[in-house]
This record gives C-alpha cells, sequence and structure tokens, in this order.
C-alpha cells in the first residue's frame, strides 16, 4: 500500500466585503488524506513536475487534484482543468490527459470530483449535475490564485460523463475560454432515457420507484447502497460496451483500488438528481471555443454528435476519431489527437 500523509494545514480565507451591511465571513478547509507515493496507472514523465494541490468548491467541499507543470519554463502559462470518465479518479485517464498535455505547455490540473478519490465530504461516491459543474469552476477558482497562470488563459477538458458536465460547466462559467469533451456521456440523458434512449415513462416512473425505494432503505439502515462498478467477471451476455469498459478498469491497464468503476460503484440513489436535473440545457448560448472529440465505433457517440448539434458559432468542432471504442479515447495514446487538443488551446487560449 502507498504511504500516505495528511493535509494538516487549515486554510482560512476572508470574503469580499460587498457593503457596510455583510459581515467577513471565513471557511475552513476541511483536512484530507494525499497520496505520497506516485500511485497512477500510467508511468511519470520526466519532462513535468508535479505535485499534490488541495482547493474548495462554494459548497465547501475539499477537491483533491494533481498538479503537473511543464519544466523550463519562464511567465505566465495557459492553465487547464481536467476530470473525468465517470466513476473514475485523477489517477486514471484524467491525470494522464493532464500529464501529456503539460509536456506540451500548459499548468494542468487533473482533480477528484466532490465526494471521491482523495477528495472530501459524506456520503461518499455520490454525483450531482450542479455540484459536479461546480467543481470544474472551482478548479478554475483555483487556477486564477496560480502566479504562473494567466487567469484569461484557462480552459477545461471532461472526459466521459464528465464531457457532458464540462460543456455544462462552459455554458455557465465565462471564464473558461476553451473546452474539450472527450468522448462525452451525458448523465441526465441516460439516466432519463437509458442508453440509447430506449426507455419510456412508464419504465422512467418505475425506476423513480426502484430508487426512492432505496432512500426508505438507506434511511432506515443508515447507510448507502452501492451499485456495483463494472461487473466481475462478465456475464457471458454483457453487452460488448461492457466489454470495453471491463478492459480498462478491470484489468492492469486501468485498474484502481480507490476508483469507483473499478471496485464498488456509486451510491444508487446518484441517478436521481441526474434524472430530475438536465444537463445541457443551456450550452447554445456558449460563445467560447468547444471541441467534441469521439469515436467513430463508440456506442455513446449519438452523445457528442447531439450536443454538437445545438452548440452555436464557428468555434465549434466535432471530431470522429476513425475506428476508435469509447474507452480508446480514456489512455490509447496512439488515438487520442493530442495534437489536435494542443493546437486547440493554442488558439483559443491566446
Amino acid at each position: 500500500m502507498p504511504a500516505l500523509f495528511v493535509v494538516t494545514i487549515t486554510v482560512w480565507g476572508a470574503t469580499n466585503k460587498l457593503s457596510d451591511d455583510n459581515q467577513i465571513k471565513y471557511k475552513k478547509m476541511e483536512i484530507v488524506e494525499l497520496t505520497q507515493q506516485w500511485d497512477k496507472v500510467f508511468p511519470q514523465s520526466d519532462k513535468v513536475n508535479h505535485s499534490k494541490v488541495t482547493f474548495q468548491n462554494r459548497y465547501g467541499i475539499t477537491l483533491a487534484a494533481d498538479m503537473y507543470v511543464p519544466k523550463n519554463t519562464n511567465g505566465k502559462l495557459s492553465a487547464i482543468a481536467i476530470a473525468g470518465p465517470f466513476g473514475a479518479i485523477k489517477e486514471q485517464s484524467s491525470g494522464l490527459y493532464a500529464q501529456t498535455m503539460a509536456e506540451r505547455g500548459f499548468l494542468t490540473i487533473a482533480f477528484d470530483p466532490s465526494y471521491t478519490g482523495e477528495s472530501g465530504e459524506q456520503p461518499r461516491y455520490v454525483a450531482s449535475p450542479d455540484i459536479n459543474t461546480e467543481d470544474f469552476s472551482a478548479a478554475v477558482d483555483f487556477l486564477t490564485t496560480l502566479e504562473n497562470v494567466d487567469s484569461e488563459r484557462i480552459g477545461i477538458i471532461g472526459i466521459c460523463g464528465w464531457g457532458g458536465l464540462a460543456i455544462n460547466a462552459a455554458a455557465m462559467d465565462t471564464r473558461i475560454k476553451a473546452t474539450v469533451a472527450s468522448t462525452m456521456y451525458d448523465m441526465s440523458r441516460i439516466n432519463v432515457n437509458g442508453y440509447f434512449d430506449s426507455m419510456d415513462a412508464d419504465e422512467r416512473y418505475k425506476l423513480r420507484r426502484q430508487l426512492n425505494a432505496q432512500r426508505t432503505i438507506d434511511a432506515k439502515t443508515d447507510t448507502n447502497a452501492l451499485g456495483g462498478g463494472v461487473p466481475d467477471p462478465l456475464p457471458e451476455d454483457a453487452p460488448w460496451f461492457v466489454k470495453d469498459y471491463h478492459s480498462y478498469y478491470k484489468t492492469e491497464r486501468g485498474y484502481h483500488p480507490r476508483s469507483l468503476n473499478s471496485n464498488n460503484g456509486w451510491n444508487v440513489t446518484t441517478a436521481l438528481s441526474f434524472i430530475n436535473m438536465p444537463q445541457l440545457s443551456y450550452i447554445d448560448e456558449i460563445r467560447n471555443a468547444v471541441l467534441v472529440i469521439h469515436g467513430e465505433n463508440a456506442h455513446s457517440r449519438y452523445f457528442s454528435e447531439d450536443a454538437f448539434k445545438k452548440l452555436t458559432g464557428d468555434n465549434k468542432e466535432l471530431l470522429i476519431i476513425p475506428g476508435a471504442s469509447h474507452v480508446d479515447l480514456y489512455d490509447r495514446l496512439d488515438i487520442i489527437p493530442f495534437h489536435k487538443i494542443e493546437v486547440f488551446f493554442q488558439e483559443y487560449l491566446k
């Protein structure tokens, strides 16, 4: 097991005083545990400096992140905050994206979303369209405080379910000058409609009843039932895309002991908030640049194509990677179009 150290620094900060009637308020950052040793599923690069950082979102949740800074750079850098896939942690795909983009000259952070990985708060393993959209903005908040970051040149990358959340964040946070969504899911749509929009209103009502019955059980037992991560062993009739997930989360390629998908999964009732609060409602109003990337053979391709149809302006682009599956864009360095991503951020973070 990797050694642990505890972040014991208590951070107190004062909000701006807006009027004489306002009281100056202070917030105390939650103490979180961070691994000291390198425990990523990818090798460490000798081209960047790596460190652990923490910051807070506006709900008071402490988020943990890995920061990657290119070596031998001077002046203020463009910066990118990265999260995803849905049910993964920063030691997996988002960290690989972050390290690779730092090798290409950007200061990057890969963060664990609220309630997951090394980030804080209880109950564990909960997702929310509101809170997780806010997580991206909190990452932007943090990047604006760094002396070696140009606060006018900040972008984000979201992978899988955090691809949809990244576009959602871009619709809200005008400080995000450029957004990349890679192999994205719309988590609201899939929870409302099921895979390939196969669920009707009666099935959706049945699902709500099941989830709310689970809430009653959780309340009475003072527990939070987990839904299970990627199945292992795989049933013989598992869909091919579930086999695709298994090849990443349940093998040496991508398994991590803190990853939800590698282990026991999300809180069962997590789906309720996504069913009731749709994402992507205002993405047609995004004025800053967006690059949407998806694999040609991905089961989830329709999420990216339909989201792209809602985007407006001449600074939006959809890139389909020939022959690629959904999971190929998690870690396949020979398939992920990092050069294209680099050129995109160079153009719009300047």
